[in-house]
């Protein structure tokens, strides 16, 4: 993959974070990574997320809900992307403004504005695609000291390294509830 030689990769793992650097509440989805590296998990998420989104037939099921209220694949595709957004708008903000504080998002709010249902798998495949890239650029360009600085988001502590673990830790969370309840 054209990221992988990208002379500045920092080899960051998830072991590398401390108990200080994020709200208790995403130590699952941190758990969920393994030991990668922060670049090689986005750079396997890539890979895995256009997949399993792509395996997802017939196109029907991308409409399905489990649930009265529940988002359907799309819907759970696009907040995924939201969210990652999210995220690294964070770890950016961190990384070049250390100790600062941001406010949270709803994301339910954003879910019930997304018009995920009326867009097509592949266009926000290709969405996902380009906003994945856009992060591991962003992961790439922090240094050591850069990932390692961190501040309040949402009334809650935040690195810029822990907030791309949380990323992919959260990706991978919401593809095995589509694996459970949706397949």
């Amino acid at each position: 993959m054209l990221f992988i030689t990208h002379a500045k990769q920092i080899a960051m793992k998830t072991s590398e974070l401390t108990q200080i650097e994020y709200f208790e509440y995403y130590k699952p989805y941190v758990a969920l990574v393994g030991d990668l590296s922060l670049v090689a998990a986005l750079e396997n998420g890539l890979v895995e997320t256009k997949r399993f989104f792509n395996d997802i037939i017939p196109s029907e099921k991308h409409l399905y809900q489990y649930s009265i209220g529940k988002w359907t694949p799309k819907e759970i595709l696009l907040h995924l992307i939201d969210t990652e957004r999210v995220f690294c708008y964070r770890a950016m903000f961190f990384a070049r403004d250390q100790g600062s504080s941001l406010g949270g998002f709803d994301e339910n709010i954003f879910g019930v504005n997304c018009n995920a249902n009326g867009r097509t798998m592949v266009d926000l495949l290709i969405e996902y695609i380009a906003v994945r890239s856009a992060s591991i650029c962003l992961f790439q360009s922090f240094d050591k000291a850069a990932l390692k600085q961190g501040g309040m988001a949402n009334n809650q502590p935040l690195s810029a390294r822990a907030a791309g673990f949380i990323i992919c830790g959260h990706e991978i969370h919401h593809k095995n509830v589509i694996k459970e309840r949706y397949l």
